[in-house]
């Protein structure tokens, strides 16, 4: 078993924006405790539109950690593939590989908040599709030998080739975020398991079990550090602290909550983690 850092830069401010000046700079403080607690990654969220000043630009956020970094690995938990175009997205994601020294974990993921589809004008239903059409655009552009066209029934490229390559062979590891109860189809791709920080240990359990059976039913041999969960700790300094802290906890999951109601009322069959 290895522990690393799963977080967002946050300034606690309303849906309407207000309060908006994000604390990133923190993050530097935690890459020094990072390292002398022997951590052996840091994952990134990637979040829009509400107002929280969470994590957007999180590549480029996670180039400034990996430089600030010899042996921390960086990862993204997760990008959401249907809000980005898969070629520039390659181009990014490879450059922090090579810049990093093979150091990057991409983990994706389809998206489940309402809003943040509405806000980039993509359609919620689109999710599915969206994520597997960049999906392969994404292998094909760090695979291919040579220069590639694609035309798809959202993206279209011509005679291209993605640079730089990605240092690590034949790409970056892929991380797979699935909806609950969770698709094997991660099993068969060969991707790691990335599990949220909500579900009770009994559906981790569940779903670690279903995407092992995949992997197993494929003829090869499941590795638990191919999966990552990710839990909410918090050390009290005494009784009053802990209170607080599981007010802050549960005010935050609700929050949470309520950016995600409205894609529950329009799309009964996608479920949020």
């Amino acid at each position: 078993m290895r522990f690393g850092l799963f977080s967002s830069a946050e300034a606690g401010g309303d849906a309407a924006g207000r309060r908006k000046r994000a604390r990133i700079p923190q993050l530097h403080r935690i890459q020094h405790r990072s390292r002398s607690a022997r951590l052996s990654q840091h994952f990134l969220v990637e979040h829009h539109f509400t107002g929280w000043s969470q994590v957007s630009a999180t590549l480029q956020l996670l180039n400034w950690v990996a430089a600030r970094t010899t042996t921390l690995r960086v990862g993204t938990a997760v990008m959401v593939l249907p809000w980005h175009n898969p070629v520039l997205l390659a181009e990014q994601a490879a450059t922090l590989d090579v810049l990093s020294g093979g150091r990057l974990d991409l983990g994706v993921g389809k998206g489940y908040r309402y809003t943040e589809f509405k806000g980039f004008g993509i359609p919620i239903e689109e999710a599915d599709a969206r994520f597997e059409e960049a999906l392969a655009i994404l292998a094909t552009a760090w695979t291919s030998p040579e220069r590639f066209s694609y035309h798809g029934p959202f993206w279209k490229f011509d005679d291209i080739v993605v640079e730089p390559a990605p240092l690590q062979k034949p790409h970056p590891r892929f991380g797979w975020a699935p909806r609950a109860p969770v698709n094997p189809a991660g099993g068969h791709r060969g991707y790691n398991l990335m599990l949220d920080q909500y579900a009770s240990p009994e559906a981790l359990g569940q779903r670690i079990a279903l995407f092992r059976s995949e992997v197993e039913r494929r003829g090869r041999v499941f590795d638990p550090m191919n999966v990552v969960v990710a839990r909410d700790l918090y050390v009290a300094k005494n009784r009053l602290d802990k209170e607080e802290a599981l007010r802050r906890h549960r005010a935050a999951q609700q929050r949470t909550l309520t950016v995600s109601r409205t894609l529950i009322a329009r799309a009964d069959r996608i479920s949020v983690l």
